[in-house]
């Protein structure tokens, strides 16, 4: 029997996952997170073979959740199951260590094969996300970069930005200036908007 734990925030789709697997012969859910910072917990609980775990969760998002479990019980299978699917997750995803990286709009057919197959060993990865991750390239934000992108993800002036992020104003402004010319946008506001849709925040 495959023992897996489900996390998801959205309650409606973590119970529907939960019914349609459990319906599989083979695989039974021993645990369901409602955040991504009670994944660790659960598993050091129920020791799940499989961790199916959702991007956007409150508490820790499911790329964090990943690294997390992979240092505390390297022996689970990671999933990323998501929505988004974006070329930069990907790629974070598998340096996180997870195993395979599905969206959440395949048949639940596939789901329970790309379960099997990745306790096999298996990389699991969704074809139309892999081709778009490699052509995509690699992230070429720097952390800090990251950082001062997100902390202007509200309209923050750069002094507020600065404050924020422990640094001086200049080098607030040195460090967009680099992120809107990597990611070949006019402003900050367009650079923002590429560094999310490419998955690279």
């Amino acid at each position: 029997m495959i023992r897996v734990l489900i996390a998801e925030d959205q309650g409606m789709v973590r119970g529907a996952l939960k019914v349609l697997l459990d319906l599989e012969t083979d695989i039974e859910v021993v645990a369901e997170a409602g955040r991504g910072d009670e994944v660790v917990g659960l598993a050091a609980r129920h020791t799940p073979d499989v961790a199916l775990l959702d991007i956007e969760m409150p508490g820790m998002d499911g790329l964090g959740a990943a690294s997390a479990l992979h240092a505390a019980l390297p022996s689970c299978v990671i999933l990323i199951l998501t929505t988004f699917g974006r070329p930069g997750y990907l790629r974070r995803a598998m340096e996180a260590g997870a195993s395979g990286f599905l969206v959440k709009d395949g048949p639940v057919e596939e789901l329970a094969a790309a379960i099997r197959r990745a306790v096999r060993g298996e990389r699991v990865i969704d074809a139309s996300l892999a081709a778009a991750a490699l052509s995509a390239g690699r992230n070429p934000l720097t952390p800090r970069e990251r950082d001062v992108l997100r902390a202007a993800e509200d309209g923050s002036t750069i002094a507020e930005i600065a404050g924020r992020v422990a640094l001086s104003e200049g080098t607030v402004r040195n460090y967009l200036s680099s992120a809107i010319q990597k990611t070949a946008a006019r402003n900050r506001t367009e650079a923002l908007r590429v560094a999310q849709g490419n998955g690279w925040l």
